[in-house]
């Protein structure tokens, strides 16, 4: 089946969608920057080849973190700007999973709920490690939230990476076992007696206005019965090797475009590749409506400037640099050895892109392409070379 695109489904069936579900002004900002994404919308530049003459256009890219085609630099950057903070330690993977009673709240409350999810994972893991009988120590913590799960459902949880040890008052480091950190059934019930409470809290305070007295009582009340959802895994691997652990969950975004298979647009349907964890972690197909996939999407828009990762105890950025060096000098470790520089560009000279039509010639710059205004046609905008 030939893979197809986010942006094509949405500019086939938006429109249609839109007619029947009610968008917020951030997500109908949302839907327009993947539509606009490397097209004339935004402008760019006209090329051309010094041996075919083939005169192709390079659009520019909208950059919406929600967009499925412009996560892979920024995953890379922020990556690279995460290897000074490695430590010569083992490190472990823990999922904080939100029950999904709470997803009709996320609904109408979403930015009180995702803050409160990071606030009480990290008052749990913290108050864990700061126990005189577990770690006795301050701990560090990366923090990434996802909504989603394979088929695009609401499922909201917080991926944690947690260096194995705490750094104690007296200037010293305390180790965790290598393959065992906190106890999970402890850090579940501290997990949803923590949340609990703040949402009850938070209720009291009026951040919880679309909600009234007695659905958050009964809602709540219900939620301290089952066990909720904790996972804890260490990363056993080279400290290297953790880096790109960490950056696959840094920039994620609910669907990629090699997902999407087989976009029937006469009967508005298209194919999503799914990995069901149910059966095996095998790879299955689904198949949507093109209003459905822009519904499921849309559940993941974040709230605007909502930072979905963050750094907490010792990796904070306020004073990640002094306790990390404080650490290592514990540890006896160096600090991680640079990458050696690339060479100046100056001494490679730029000389154009390959040119995918011949593969032998070299594509220059010819003109610059303006963005167009919203509504003006694709066709208008050409450039004779």
């Amino acid at each position: 089946m030939a893979n197809t695109s986010l942006q094509a489904v949405m500019a086939a069936c938006l429109s249609g969608y839109a007619e029947h579900h009610p968008l917020s002004p951030h997500q109908w900002q949302v839907c327009h920057h993947i539509l606009d994404c490397r097209t004339a919308a935004l402008g760019g530049f006209a090329l051309e080849c010094d041996q075919c003459g083939d005169c192709p256009f390079l659009y520019h890219a909208c950059r919406d973190r929600h967009c499925p085609r412009c996560q892979r630099r920024a995953s890379e950057e922020w990556v690279e700007r995460q290897r000074a903070a490695v430590l010569p330690v083992t490190y472990h993977h823990l999922v904080f999973t939100l029950p999904d009673t709470l997803n009709g709240w996320v609904e109408v409350h979403p930015e009180v709920i995702y803050a409160l999810l990071f606030e009480t994972v990290w008052a749990t893991l913290s108050a864990f490690a700061e126990d005189p009988k577990r770690l006795d120590g301050q701990l560090g913590m990366t923090a990434m939230l996802h909504t989603w799960g394979q088929t695009l459902v609401r499922h909201v949880h917080l991926h944690c990476l947690v260096p194995g040890g705490a750094f104690g008052a007296d200037g010293t480091w305390h180790p965790a076992k290598s393959t065992y950190l906190f106890p999970v059934r402890a850090l579940s019930r501290h997990f949803r007696g923590g949340l609990v409470s703040r949402l009850r809290r938070a209720f009291k305070d009026g951040r919880l206005s679309r909600l009234t007295a007695a659905e958050v009582d009964r809602v709540l009340n219900a939620l301290m019965q089952p066990e909720w959802v904790v996972y804890s895994k260490p990363c056993l691997a080279r400290t290297d090797t953790v880096i790109e652990y960490l950056g696959r969950y840094s920039h994620r975004i609910a669907l990629s475009d090699r997902r999407l298979l087989n976009f029937d647009e006469d009967d508005d349907t298209v194919d999503l590749r799914y990995k069901d964890y149910r059966d095996g972690s095998r790879n299955k197909v689904m198949t949507l409506t093109g209003e459905e996939l822009i519904r499921r999407f849309l559940l993941h828009v974040l709230p605007k400037g909502f930072m979905r990762v963050r750094h907490f105890g010792f990796l904070a950025n306020r004073c990640r640099a002094r306790c990390l060096a404080l650490i290592r000098a514990a540890l006896a470790a160096p600090p991680p050895t640079p990458e050696p520089a690339a060479e100046p560009a100056a001494t490679v000279p730029f000389d154009g892109y390959p040119c995918p039509t011949c593969r032998t010639g070299r594509l220059h710059v010819t003109a610059h392409l303006a963005p167009l205004r919203r509504g003006q046609g694709v066709t208008t905008m050409t450039v004779r070379c």
